[in-house]
């Protein structure tokens, strides 16, 4: 027992009764919340599918190729967030620092991709106050966006922090190991929205 604790002090965390850092424990308690938040979002969102009287509808303003490849993009950052943890706890800070920087670009193309989306359903004339599907799809999808930039500005800090002398260290991985939970459930979150959202309201077998 003393040396379980020495080891958990010597990493920097904390022992609780469930053996779990309390930082952690938290993270996971936020994810929760945001599991609901995010479950409520989608279920308005289907609630009032079809529920539209005007247009335009899903099938007239999405481009399921162009939203693939932004999927695909955003999925790629969650492997190199991976890479990235992985560098670290193995000692390798420069693998670190070239992985995160990766993961944080990955995000902000996944971003400019939503904004370019966004800007062509509104010359579409698609916009929050349109109709029923512009109010809960911009809605959804907006807030993803802004857990994206929150999640790439965490990890452009972890980035700048590795410069820092005692900022980030493999000892003190647990900081790199919370953003990265982060950024895997906002992954996560996407691929239920590209299904629920954009397959389903383009391809009519989906339906």
């Amino acid at each position: 027992m003393a040396n379980a604790t020495a080891i958990t002090h010597a990493e920097g965390h904390e022992a609780t009764s469930t053996g779990l850092n309390s930082r952690k424990l938290l993270m996971w308690a936020f994810l929760g919340s945001d599991c609901m938040f995010f479950g409520t979002l989608i279920a308005t969102y289907l609630i009032y599918k079809d529920k539209s009287l005007v247009g335009p509808f899903p099938e007239d303003v999405f481009s399921i190729p162009v939203t693939s490849v932004s999927t695909f993009v955003l999925l790629m950052s969650s492997m190199s967030m991976v890479l990235a943890y992985s560098s670290l706890t193995r000692g390798n800070i420069k693998g670190f620092r070239i992985w995160i920087a990766s993961t944080a670009l990955m995000g902000m193309t996944f971003l400019a991709f939503q904004t370019f989306e966004f800007r062509d359903f509104a010359q579409h004339g698609l916009t929050p106050k349109t109709n029923l599907f512009g109010t809960t799809f911009f809605t959804l999808t907006g807030f993803h966006g802004a857990h994206v930039t929150g999640g790439v500005i965490w990890l452009l800090t972890l980035f700048f922090l590795s410069f820092k002398s005692g900022g980030v260290t493999p000892e003190r991985n647990l900081d790199v190991d919370l953003a990265a939970l982060y950024w895997h459930f906002v992954d996560v979150v996407w691929i239920v929205i590209f299904t629920v959202v954009y397959l389903f309201g383009v391809f009519e077998g989906f339906n």
